[in-house]
């Protein structure tokens, strides 16, 4: 059997965040890590299919990890990807009330966010967020100078790079199906018959970390939270964005509205909605979702013509809260939880898990004696 120092399970953003930041704390090189990726690629699940934002850190309940790792990550990504020169932009974004009723929400937001320690928000009126934004229909808004956008991928083939420069190795193809946690480490076992013996395992397999997590062989059932998927529809716009900033409703619950954002070409994308379904593999746009999306952002602007929109693509939230409850925290479990030698399962981290990747990664790290 083979044995390493390390193993991550799952080559999404996190994942590779993790990697990254256990191996640089290493004492020595890291050529005994591995990170696992059932694809055959870096960032193919929930990292390829989201909206690329950078978030500030606003909407989270104060002393959440959601809110400290956002905050706390959200400088950590700007200042790496300036750095290694990852293609980013501090766009910055607009949450618009459409309507009178939606105001004290949005003075709600701005209390919630100085919580967090987003201290920059401004509460705009109608007339001033017109002028920043002319296509733009609201009674009221708060402007977020440090929201932003990422090239999530030049993110995750960085991060990917510094692993690897450190002597990891990256395999793709290969499946973690089964483990059994013994004193001497957690052994393995692979979809091809091979196994490892790991002295750390962090399980970082995304949507299908829960079911993962059940087949870890001495870890308690008790510790592993039940999944729930909900998907969000993209659809992308047609021709130039009247926008230059990201534009957000109100929120509701589950998610954070139909909300306008850009990527780093201008390019403009509508979404993403909630829709609770049964698969993690339910990856297809729902058509019947597209006279509802005409009907959101227009409540924002008006002037969407008939036509403009195009089913783009959809992802899917690796939730562990369902449709009746309180939407759940990041959970970073790790031994003093469960109480498993070297393991640390990462649950329920969805949005805004890429701007906490390297956050995370940190967290990860000293959860672990």
């Amino acid at each position: 059997m083979d044995k390493v120092d390390g193993v991550v399970i799952g080559a999404g953003v996190v994942g590779l965040a993790v990697a990254r930041a256990l191996t640089q704390a290493a004492s020595d090189n890291a050529r005994d890590w591995l990170v696992l990726e059932a694809a055959d690629a870096i960032g193919t699940g929930t990292s390829s299919r989201n909206s690329e934002v950078i978030h500030a850190g606003i909407y989270y309940p104060q002393g959440s990890l959601k809110a400290q790792l956002c905050v706390q990550g959200r400088e950590m990504l700007y200042a790496y990807a300036a750095e290694r020169g990852i293609g980013h932009q501090r766009c910055g974004k607009l949450i618009v009330a459409t309507h009178a009723s939606q105001v004290p929400a949005l003075e709600a937001i701005v209390q919630k966010a100085h919580a967090n320690g987003v201290t920059d928000l401004v509460l705009l009126d109608a007339a001033a967020a017109q002028a920043m934004e002319p296509a733009l229909s609201c009674v009221a808004a708060v402007h977020s100078p440090s929201t932003g956008i990422v090239d999530s991928h030049g993110l995750m083939l960085s991060l990917q790079g510094d692993f690897e420069n450190a002597g990891g190795i990256v395999a793709f193809n290969s499946a973690v199906t089964h483990a059994v946690c013994t004193p001497e480490g957690i052994v393995l076992r692979m979809a091809d018959g091979a196994e490892l013996l790991a002295q750390t395992v962090v399980n970082a397999a995304g949507l299908t970390a829960p079911w993962l997590a059940r087949q870890f062989q001495g870890l308690a059932a008790q510790h592993v939270p039940q999944a729930y998927f909900a998907k969000g529809n993209y659809f992308t716009l047609s021709g130039k964005s009247p926008f230059s900033r990201l534009i957000y409703p109100v929120p509701e619950a589950a998610g954070l509205g139909v909300h306008l954002t850009l990527d780093l070409g201008g390019q403009a994308k509508f979404g993403p909605d909630v829709q609770w379904v049964d698969s993690p593999d339910d990856l297809v746009v729902s058509p019947e979702h597209e006279q509802l999306f005409y009907t959101e952002v227009r409540k924002y602007w008006p002037a969407l013509a008939d036509g403009a929109l195009q089913a783009g693509y959809a992802g899917i939230r690796p939730k562990i809260s369902g449709p009746n409850d309180a939407a759940a925290d990041f959970c970073i479990q790790g031994p003093a939880v469960h109480g498993v030698k070297g393991l640390v399962n990462l649950f329920g981290i969805e949005s805004p898990g890429l701007t906490s990747s390297l956050a995370i990664g940190e967290a990860v790290r000293q959860a672990l004696p």
